[in-house]
């Protein structure tokens, strides 16, 4: 009896030993595949950290490159402002040239006329009568002209006007006269030349202007509406030309053949 029950416990504690054993074959497993999953998310960690620390190197490298484009920019932009000022600061001193040079010019003009003041001055304290000396007055071409142009802006119906080359009358402005004045122009016209040939095919496709060739002309004349006279004889030097100006209609009446006999003699083109 005892032995069979010694039997029965080695029994039980074979199959206790078994059970353990079986146990412990599982539980190795178990370690085995939880390191294998250990292993496994170790792996995944590494990829994840290079895949974090590669994008953290494109991230400087961009963060480089945008750096770089910054201050390219920058310096262009730094380019461009100083091209531009340097533009304006040379537009500026061409401004400023130009505006010496009308300085100058306008002293000139000035020192001419106080010239011109003085010489009046002598001649009027030299001559109880007040008959001026014009022997030389220093007035030029280009005075008498500016001063028909004037005249001439004024007019309302008509003109009568004597100039020495049809050239001369690109300095009157022609075209900006009133359509309603009639103009009668007298000068020294040369078809031969290509330049007075276009002139005079200019001003005779205008309705109020008519034209005739008066050669050898020594003096530069404008009677405007019978109101207004200005006469020029051509003197021996180019700037010591005798002119007289007048709005006294007795001078304008006793003057007015002389214009006229210019238009007169002239001959029709």
């Amino acid at each position: 009896m005892e032995e069979k029950d010694l039997t029965g416990k080695i029994k039980t504690l074979y199959d206790t030993i078994n059970n353990l054993k079986d146990s412990l074959i599982l539980k190795d497993d178990q370690l085995s595949t939880m390191q294998t999953t250990l292993n496994l998310k170790d792996e995944q960690v590494t990829t994840l950290e290079n895949s974090i620390k590669l994008k953290e190197e494109k991230m400087a490298a961009l963060e480089k490159t945008i750096e770089i484009k910054e201050e390219e920019l920058k310096s262009t932009v730094d380019k461009e402002l100083v091209a531009e000022k340097e533009k304006k600061i040379e537009e500026l001193q061409k401004e400023i040239d130009l505006l010496n040079e009308e300085l100058n010019k306008a002293d000139e003009e000035i020192e001419n006329l106080e010239l011109e003041a003085e010489e009046l001055k002598k001649a009027q304290s030299s001559s109880s009568q007040k008959i001026f000396d014009y022997t030389e007055s220093h007035i030029g071409k280009a005075e008498i002209l500016n001063k028909m142009r004037e005249i001439l802006q004024r007019a309302i119906s008509s003109v009568t006007i004597v100039v020495q080359n049809i050239t001369d009358l690109q300095e009157l402005y022609l075209y900006e006269v009133r359509s309603s004045v009639n103009m009668k122009i007298s000068c020294e016209i040369n078809p031969g030349i290509v330049e007075n040939a276009d002139l005079l095919d200019e001003y005779e496709s205008l309705d109020n202007i008519s034209l005739r060739n008066y050669h050898g002309s020594a003096r530069f004349v404008i009677i405007r509406d019978g109101e207004e006279l200005m006469f020029g004889i051509i003197g021996a030097k180019d700037d010591n030309h005798l002119v007289f100006y007048t709005t006294d209609f007795t001078h304008i009446k006793l003057m007015q053949s002389m214009v006229m006999e210019a238009w007169l003699r002239s001959r029709k083109i």
